[in-house]
């Protein structure tokens, strides 16, 4: 707990409910640490935080995707309709189908979705999983340079080899752990301050490069990341040029246009205080953060009303 800050407290009629601990680093546009909450070198796994580098990746490998493609191939969609069409071209454009696809399978994250698929009787599938677009951009960089699609979830596949050097490029540091991805793709271990400087990186690289490619299609089609009423996508639409990718267990990195970015990493694993705190933390960088709305407060209810905040901890 000694590499651990205090990021946010629940409170609920004045008394505090819960704590969350975790680490958060925020770095001005030169790339400087700005302030730091916790230990900034703290390792962690960012989860579906690095999708935009699997991302790049892939298009660092030769595979050129339009912007909502290149968006869903670094997002976590929601399954619904649009996103399942866009994952579903991208195969076929590689002369495969969801076949091919060694994501589990899943419900749509969608409630509206989801509810519609369960009373006409369909079932749990790949493509509806929320990294179906990462896994059919993988599969279609395979196609196009020659690679096994068979395999292309192992260590050592070279799509991946691909990615783990995406990652260690961008964050300016080598990995600090591998393990397996829920959705079965490997993960490479980084640490915040690595992933607020990958962050910064992405949205600062030179135009044209695959990196910005990235950065300009999840800004210019927020939907394709994440989907209707999802807090990266709403993030990304309310306030203008910034980037934003969260992953499981209390993980978000959000980067402005001129580079002063965030990352945090919340011990507990949940994310109900993530997006607030890169509200928080971006408006503590001086970036115009006054268009997030209610993405900057969560309120604490009792019997449907509210009846306390969730209080963002000391940002320094």
């Amino acid at each position: 707990m000694k590499e651990l800050a205090e990021l946010a407290v629940v409170e609920r009629d004045g008394f505090p409910e819960s704590r969350h601990f975790g680490t958060l680093v925020a770095l001005d546009a030169s790339g400087r640490i700005a302030f730091s909450a916790g230990d900034p070198d703290a390792p962690i796994l960012p989860r579906s935080s690095v999708k935009p580098w699997q991302a790049v990746a892939c298009r660092t490998a030769g595979l050129f995707l339009d912007e909502t493609g290149t968006a869903i191939a670094a997002g976590s969609h929601t399954g619904e309709d649009a996103h399942v069409a866009r994952a579903r071209q991208i195969l076929a454009e590689a002369g495969l189908d969801e076949s091919a696809l060694q994501c589990p399978s899943d419900w749509p994250e969608d409630e509206d979705t989801r509810n519609r698929l369960i009373r006409a009787g369909e079932s749990r599938s790949p493509i509806r999983m929320n990294c179906s677009g990462k896994h059919a951009a993988m599969l279609a960089a395979c196609v196009h340079n020659g690679w096994s699609t068979d395999d292309y979830l192992t260590f050592e596949h070279p799509v991946q080899r691909a990615v783990r050097d995406a990652i260690e490029a961008a964050t300016g540091g080598g990995v600090t752990h591998v393990t397996t991805d829920g959705c079965g793709a490997p993960l490479f271990g980084t640490t915040v301050y690595g992933l607020a400087r990958a962050a910064s990186n992405l949205v600062t690289s030179e135009p044209g490069s695959p990196s910005r490619a990235v950065a300009d299609a999840m800004r210019a089609e927020p939907f394709f990341v994440g989907g209707t009423g999802h807090q990266n996508t709403e993030l990304m639409r309310r306030v203008p040029g910034v980037v934003a990718k969260g992953g499981a267990e209390g993980v978000l990195m959000a980067a402005a246009a001129d580079g002063r970015a965030v990352a945090m990493k919340v011990a507990d694993g949940s994310p109900r205080a993530t997006t607030m705190l890169a509200v928080a933390a971006l408006a503590a960088l001086g970036v115009d953060t006054s268009g997030a709305g209610d993405l900057a407060s969560v309120p604490v209810l009792g019997g449907g009303r509210p009846v306390g905040r969730i209080v963002v901890g000391p940002l320094r």
